[in-house]
C-alpha cells in the first residue's frame, strides 16, 4: 500500500505539472492583451508596460513558468491583479462553497440511486425496473444547466417554495439554499448510478458464491445487502472518483445560474477579466482535487474488495 501511495504521489505531481504547463501555453494563445482588458480603452502604453511588468508578462514564457513553479514550492500562488490579495486566500475562501455543493449533490444522488439500482436488479424486467430505466435515461440526457434553469423557474419563481439565489446564513438556511443547486447537479447522477448499480448487481447475483449463500436459505434482500452490494458498488465508487471533474465543471454553470459564491463563479470572472493568477490558482486546486478523489476511490475499492489489494 505504501508503494502504491508513492506511485500515486509521483503521478499526481506529473499531472499537476503537465496541466499547469499546458494552461500557461493556452492562456498565452488567447488573442488580446490582458493589460488592455484590465486597464480599459483609455490606458496609455506606459500603464500597459507597467502592468506587464507587474504580472511578469514582459519575461519569456519559460521564465514565467519557472517563476510560477518556484513560487508554488514555497506555497505562493501569486497575487490578484485587482486587489493585490494572495491568490491562495481568494481561492480557499471560495472553495468551501463549491465542495459543499458537490458533496450535497453526490450524497443525495447516491442515496437515491443505489437503492433504485438494487431494486431494479432484484425485480428485473418488472414495471418498476422499466420505469426506473426510462427515468434514468431521461435524467442523464438533460444537461445540468438546463435542469438548473427549469428548477429555478418552477420552484423558485412560479411556486416560490425555495430561494433562488445566494447561499443563506446559518446551517438550516444554507441547507435550504442548497436544495435547488444540488438537485440540478445530482439528478443526472441518479440515473447514471442507478443504471450502473443495476448492471453490476445483475452480474454479481449470478456468481457462484451468491448461489452458495442462497442455498443456506437467507432472504434475498439480506444477500443483496451483505454479500452482493459490497462488490456491485465497486464500479460506482470508481466512477464517482473519476467524475469529480464532471462535477466541478457542472458547478461552474450552477454557481453562475444561482448566483452562488465558489470557484466556478470565480474562474468565470477571472477568465473574462484576464486575471491570470486567479485562473492558475483555481486550475491548480481543482487538479489536485481530481487527483485526490481518484486516489481515494482506488483506496476505497481496495478496502471493499480484498482481491484488488494485490494489484496495488
Amino acid at each position: 500500500m505504501l508503494f502504491y501511495l508513492c506511485r500515486r504521489m509521483i503521478l499526481a505531481v506529473t499531472i499537476i505539472v503537465t496541466a499547469m504547463t499546458l494552461l500557461f501555453l493556452m492562456i498565452h494563445a488567447v488573442p488580446g492583451d490582458p493589460a488592455a482588458v484590465l486597464l480599459g480603452p483609455r490606458a496609455t502604453p506606459e500603464m500597459k508596460a507597467q502592468l506587464h511588468e507587474q504580472m511578469g508578462l514582459d519575461k519569456p514564457l519559460v521564465v514565467q513558468i519557472a517563476a510560477f513553479f518556484s513560487g508554488l514550492l514555497h506555497g505562493d500562488l501569486g497575487y490578484d491583479v485587482f486587489s493585490q490579495r494572495p491568490v491562495a486566500d481568494i481561492v480557499f475562501q471560495q472553495l468551501p462553497y463549491t465542495i459543499e455543493l458537490i458533496l450535497a449533490s453526490i450524497i443525495w444522488a447516491a442515496a437515491v440511486a443505489i437503492p433504485l439500482g438494487c431494486y431494479s436488479a432484484v425485480r428485473r424486467n418488472s414495471l418498476v425496473d422499466q420505469v426506473v430505466a426510462v427515468m434514468a435515461v431521461g435524467a442523464i440526457a438533460i444537461p445540468s444547466f438546463v435542469m438548473a434553469v427549469y428548477a429555478l423557474l418552477i420552484f423558485a419563481v412560479s411556486l416560490r417554495w425555495l430561494p433562488a439565489i445566494g447561499v443563506g446564513n446559518g446551517f438550516s438556511d444554507r441547507a435550504i439554499h442548497l436544495i435547488l443547486p444540488s438537485f440540478a447537479i445530482g439528478i443526472g447522477w441518479v440515473g447514471y448510478i442507478a443504471r450502473l448499480v443495476r448492471a453490476s448487481m445483475l452480474e454479481v447475483l449470478g456468481e457462484n458464491h451468491i448461489r452458495m449463500v442462497r442455498s443456506f436459505g437467507l432472504s434475498e434482500w439480506r444477500i443483496v445487502a451483505r454479500y452482493a452490494l459490497p462488490l456491485a458498488i465497486l464500479p460506482t465508487v470508481t466512477i464517482l472518483g473519476v467524475g469529480i471533474a464532471w462535477l466541478l465543471s457542472s458547478a461552474v454553470f450552477i454557481e453562475v445560474v444561482f448566483a452562488r459564491p465558489g470557484v466556478g463563479a470565480l474562474i468565470v470572472n477571472a477568465v473574462n477579466t484576464r486575471n491570470y493568477p486567479i485562473v492558475m490558482g483555481i486550475v491548480l486546486v481543482t487538479t489536485f482535487l481530481i487527483v485526490a478523489a481518484t486516489t481515494l476511490s482506488d483506496l476505497v475499492n481496495a478496502f471493499l474488495d480484498p482481491r484488488t489489494r494485490e494489484k496495488l
